[in-house]
């Protein structure tokens, strides 16, 4: 998921004087990063992104977004969109004698980081993400695992194109369980980054000694496999662009995420 990454608060400073998914615009003194006017402010991002999530602290002490935010009524605008689409699509494949497939990336696709990013304060760190994932006990994001379900229902193959780490499969299949993402979690139908031992779908750019792909290339390279396998893919999801762009996919679907950036 998180490597290479650039923090929310680097690449919404990058992007000031544009409004962060809804949840506040940057002031009229404030431009680009590329400008001479002063970027936008980190504090007030901060807000504007604890606004959007509707940010608040459990019982438990975990930051927790709430279903009445604007980033669950943003959620659920294309999650309704998507399963009007994949009906549309699964008939219309099967109609050309495709097998039709959807992919979905994992984290803030369909398990939710926002307490890891709280408790950062936006900043990665390989080491407590490894621990964060580890727990397998994020929460979901808002309807995600019923669109797998969804789609399942349609005759839909279901795969999962994660940047997590092999290493961290049992983790992963644990936290999708348990949050009701309970379909296909075998190796034939998630893939995960795998550096020691990269797949020959991807030697173009990964050996056993030397990982070099970028984001796209993998992920692109991996839905490019599993069309080799047969299948059509009619819907790809994910949070960020890099999860979506390189092809492979009929229609893309991007989440919203105003937490970080994968290049």
């Amino acid at each position: 998921m998180h490597k290479p990454r650039i923090a929310a608060i680097a690449a919404a400073c990058a992007v000031a004087g544009a409004a962060l998914y809804g949840a506040g615009a940057a002031t009229a003194g404030q431009s680009t990063a590329n400008s001479t006017h002063e970027p936008y402010n980190i504090g007030v991002l901060v807000k504007d992104i604890d606004t959007y999530y509707g940010t608040t602290l459990d019982s438990n002490g975990v930051y927790q977004a709430s279903p009445d935010s604007p980033y669950a009524k943003d959620l659920a605008r294309i999650e309704s969109d998507a399963e009007r689409y994949i009906d549309k699509a699964a008939h219309k494949a099967r109609h050309h004698g495709e097998k039709p497939a959807v992919v979905f990336d994992i984290d803030d696709t369909l398990l939710l980081s926002l307490d890891y990013e709280k408790k950062t304060n936006y900043t990665y760190n390989s080491a407590s993400w490894a621990a964060y994932v580890a727990q397998a006990d994020r929460p979901a994001v808002f309807g995600t695992p019923a669109l797998v379900e969804y789609a399942r229902s349609k005759g839909v193959e279901v795969f999962y194109n994660s940047g997590l780490k092999e290493s961290q499969r049992a983790d992963a299949v644990k936290n999708l369980k348990k949050v009701g993402a309970d379909v296909n979690l075998d190796a034939d139908h998630m893939f995960l980054k795998d550096a020691a031992n990269p797949p020959a779908y991807l030697s173009d750019c990964a050996t056993a000694t030397a990982w070099n792909c970028t984001t796209v290339q993998y992920k692109s390279g991996t839905r490019k496999h599993i069309e080799s396998l047969g299948y059509e893919i009619v819907a790809n999801f994910g949070d960020q662009y890099s999860d979506l762009d390189g092809g492979y996919a009929d229609r893309t679907y991007k989440l919203p995420n105003p937490t970080y950036f994968v290049s």
